[in-house]
């Protein structure tokens, strides 16, 4: 991976940075498993190449101190007809003891849950994540400059906290996050998705990533990825990253359970419609939507955003029920080295399809594009936009769960269209 810094930033933290977008694209999913903690090497970088500081946005906007640094980092606008609300909730499974680390007692989420809501309810924006995680994140992929955590982590959103939810009974969309990555980073498609009428829980799955911060202020480290490093061989790590796909099924059984049940957990549960779920995933959450639907039938549809299937689709397949892959090209293009997907193809029995994106990388489907353009980084060897990244994602997600779930036509799953060139359909 070649990475290019479009500002000014030189030495220690412009080198930091460089490492931590290379790690970051090396966790778990179209990279090797031995890459899933995400820690960085040197060898990560293959070259550093300053460019013009006129071409950078943050060069237009200064922070005081740091000359070349942006002042405040945003996501994409969400573009559907609903303003957005955000909850968090923090819940014990008593049935389920921490699977990485039992002396920690039964196993815990949080979630994060946007909403549709009424326009001009609600408080201040909702924060991005926690601070002490964005340190642990960044520092863990090599970025150790103490400004970035703080960027990071204040990121503007869209969705308001105490937001009061729009009138009617909304499709409830799961989503969760990459191996050894928060579920801020899927924020904005939470978001869009929210705006666009759904109710959407993201889910931080303990131990699972780089940091999970307590409501109480404990951090959680990533005991997963010890145990994926820990092992001897390859194969042993695919054992380990599939535990880890299965576990994540367990867990959103749970969470449906605690939304849908007759004792809900959140306080607006009676605008999601139990009769209309799906799921999403980035990396192995990605694997984790199928897990979850071979596991549960309440699930009615799912989507993998470049995930391997460590744990594969079942033989019986998914009875039926519809399923996305979206992933990177070639990386995940039909013979190009991840097998999984070629099997998996074969093992689904209902509505699916398999599409790849022209010069995306692994993280193209989370925040990370948008949030690394507004840093001044680019990878060379992925240079898909931000603005295209984005769009891309949200447009085919979105058009799958409106037919999925709503019925709804969505002529852009039927073949090639002009506005996204980038897209492929792949017909193995």
């Amino acid at each position: 991976m070649t990475i290019s810094l479009l500002n000014r930033r030189t030495g220690a933290a412009a080198t930091a940075t460089a490492l931590a977008l290379a790690s970051l694209a090396a966790l778990a999913g179209t990279a090797t498993p031995a890459s899933a903690s995400g820690r960085a090497t040197a060898a990560s970088a293959t070259a550093l190449a300053p460019a013009s500081a006129a071409a950078s946005p943050a060069a237009d906007n200064p922070a005081s101190g740091d000359p070349a640094a942006p002042s405040a980092l945003s996501l994409p606008r969400p573009t559907g007809p609903y303003a957005t609300g955000r909850d968090t909730l923090f819940l014990t499974d008593h049935e389920r003891t921490d699977p990485w680390v039992p002396a920690a007692g039964a196993r815990r989420l949080l979630v994060s849950l946007h909403y549709p809501a009424r326009p001009g309810s609600g408080g201040d924006p909702a924060p991005y994540m926690p601070e002490a995680e964005a340190r642990l994140m960044l520092a863990q992929r090599g970025l150790d400059d103490p400004e970035w955590p703080g960027l990071v982590a204040a990121t503007r959103t869209y969705s308001r906290t105490d937001a009061r939810p729009a009138p009617g009974r909304f499709p409830l969309v799961l989503l969760s996050p990459g191996f050894g990555t928060p579920r801020a980073t899927l924020t904005g498609l939470a978001e869009e998705l929210a705006s666009r009428g759904y109710v959407v829980a993201t889910a931080d799955h303990p131990y699972e990533s780089t940091g999970t911060e307590l409501p109480d202020g404990r951090v959680l480290p990533c005991a997963a990825c010890d145990e994926v490093d820990a092992q001897p061989d390859d194969a042993g790590r695919r054992t380990v990253l599939a535990a880890v796909s299965a576990g994540r099924a367990a867990d959103f059984s749970f969470l449906l359970d605690r939304l849908t049940g007759p004792r809900p957990a959140w306080r607006h549960a009676r605008t999601i419609d139990a009769r209309r779920v799906g799921m999403a995933g980035h990396s192995i959450g990605g694997n984790a939507a199928a897990s979850t639907m071979a596991a549960d039938q309440r699930v009615d549809a799912g989507v993998n955003m470049d995930g391997t299937f460590f744990d594969p689709v079942t033989a019986r397949g998914l009875d039926r029920r519809p399923f996305l892959m979206l992933g990177t090209d070639p990386g995940h293009a039909p013979g190009a080295g991840d097998t999984s997907w070629d099997e998996g193809w074969a093992r689904l029995d209902g509505f699916k399809r398999w599409l790849t994106v022209r010069e995306s990388g692994h993280f193209t489907f989370t925040d990370t594009p948008a949030i690394g353009e507004q840093l001044g980084i680019v990878d060379p060897d992925a240079p898909l936009s931000a603005a295209r990244s984005t769009t891309i994602t949200r447009a085919y997600v979105t058009a799958f769960f409106d037919r999925s779930l709503r019925g709804r036509p969505a002529r852009m799953l039927d073949g090639p269209t002009p506005a996204h060139p980038e897209v492929l359909f792949q017909r193995p």
